[in-house]
């Protein structure tokens, strides 16, 4: 393969750049700037130099040999000083070796994958690690990342590959010295597999809300309050306030960080019925809106009907609350009034939601594990029928196995085979 080079560290100024260069041709490329290179992961300081023999700065050179790095490959890391200037002239520098070139974007982690130093959901993994924002999303895409999920999903192939082991010996080698009846065994295995895709994919739904974020809408009457509730939790005039009621016509977003979880508050158009054209535009974005939420905050004022119903979970409470005496569970956006108190219900209810998160965290894990859970529902369904349909069963789990292999990235017929002759003593 091509030996490339890039920045690993952030774009723009800063204390300290890092440029990786991975490849067959790494530590060449490297010494042809620095010089003789320190032994492998033995950091030391190097005068990094252009082709021409010019100085361009002082660089840390950290060496990992393959298959220890990143990679998999020979790896070198130059650590420089943080200038714009100084990390064009080591690039520069870099591709006027003509023994490597710029990396394409993702092109460190497809090389990291296609050497087996990661499976698909680390990768996934590592991007939602870069893109956290929260605690809850940074601890989320390290469990990914350290291959939590991938470890489960072999843990499947494993049960699974033993499944059809056991079908293909009934098969093929009824003949030999294998167990008459494998049904029980198969059954046992298969109902083990599909009760832990049933649960990581219901989990998988809340995962995916950690990941992308929650939505908690504010929903209401006009003027209820909500826009000026919305300004006082984002801390700033996120949304125009007025008396007139109608104001609110599309729906406004604010993105925030709740105890570390990712919530997004939609400011939505209050619920009524109205002759303007645009503003029932605008009621409709919001009743479909808010049925989307993960949770809506009602805000009521009394003998006021609401356009929507609140379901399970959501939350009910008085509407400016310090014009009412004496309200108890009201919210007041304009005093402050029950802000607090309504912060930490909407926190403790989506942290309650948050533990029954999987380890799945994407629709492209939850539709790979909804095809294997549909082709082990049809798998079981022939085992019952006994050994004339094992055949339709076989095939029933070789196909939930490559449904599986769009999560870990492969599984291959030799691992099939090695289980069936050591299983059953069957290579004489």
């Amino acid at each position: 393969m091509d030996t490339i080079f890039a920045l690993a560290s952030a774009q723009g100024r800063a204390g300290v750049s890092v440029v990786r260069i991975s490849g067959p041709e790494a530590q060449h490329a490297a010494s042809v700037l620095c010089g003789p290179l320190p032994s492998p992961r033995h950091p030391a300081l190097r005068a990094v130099r252009d082709i021409q023999g010019g100085l361009i700065d002082h660089a840390l050179v950290l060496v990992f040999a393959a298959p220890h790095s990143f990679t998999g490959e020979d790896v070198v890391e130059l650590q420089v000083h943080g200038s714009i200037a100084v990390v064009w002239a080591v690039l520069d520098a870099l591709a006027a070796t003509n023994c490597a070139r710029l990396a394409e974007p993702g092109e460190f982690t497809r090389r990291a994958l296609e050497n087996e130093k990661m499976d698909l959901a680390q990768v996934e993994g590592l991007a939602d690690l870069i893109d956290a924002e929260t605690e809850a999303q940074r601890k989320q895409a390290v469990r990914v990342l350290s291959g939590a999920l991938g470890a489960k999903v072999e843990s499947w192939r494993t049960d699974l590959i033993r499944a059809a082991a056991l079908l293909e010996a009934t098969i093929d080698f009824a003949d030999e010295e294998v167990p008459v009846d494998v049904t029980p065994e198969v059954s046992s295995l298969l109902e083990k597999v599909s009760a832990g895709l049933s649960e990581e994919i219901a989990g998988s739904f809340v995962a995916e809300r950690i990941r992308l974020g929650f939505e908690v809408a504010l929903v209401g009457a006009p003027n209820a309050g909500k826009s000026t509730l919305l300004n006082r939790l984002a801390g700033r005039d996120a949304a125009i306030t007025s008396e007139i009621a109608g104001t609110t016509r599309d729906v406004i977003e604010v993105r925030m960080d709740l105890n570390g979880l990712p919530v997004t508050f939609l400011d939505t158009a209050g619920l009524r019925d109205s002759d303007d054209t645009i503003e029932t535009i605008g009621i409709a974005r919001a009743i479909e809106r808010a049925k989307q939420a993960d949770l809506r905050v009602f805000l009521t004022e009394e003998g006021g009907a609401l356009l929507l119903a609140p379901e399970k979970g959501d939350i009910v409470l008085r509407a400016k609350a310090d014009l009412v005496p004496d309200a108890e569970g009201g919210v007041s956006g304009l005093t402050g009034q029950g802000v607090s108190e309504l912060m930490a219900r909407i926190t403790d209810e989506l942290q309650y939601r948050s533990a029954a998160a999987g380890l799945a965290t994407h629709a492209r894990h939850r539709s790979a594990m909804q095809r294997a859970s549909d082709d082990l529902s049809a798998a079981l369904m022939q085992v019952a029928h006994g050994p004339v349909v094992y055949d339709i069963a076989a095939e029933e789990l070789r196909s939930a196995i490559r449904a599986l292999e769009a999560l870990v990235g492969r599984v291959d017929v030799e691992n099939l085979l090695d289980e069936i002759f050591s299983s059953f003593c069957l290579g004489k």
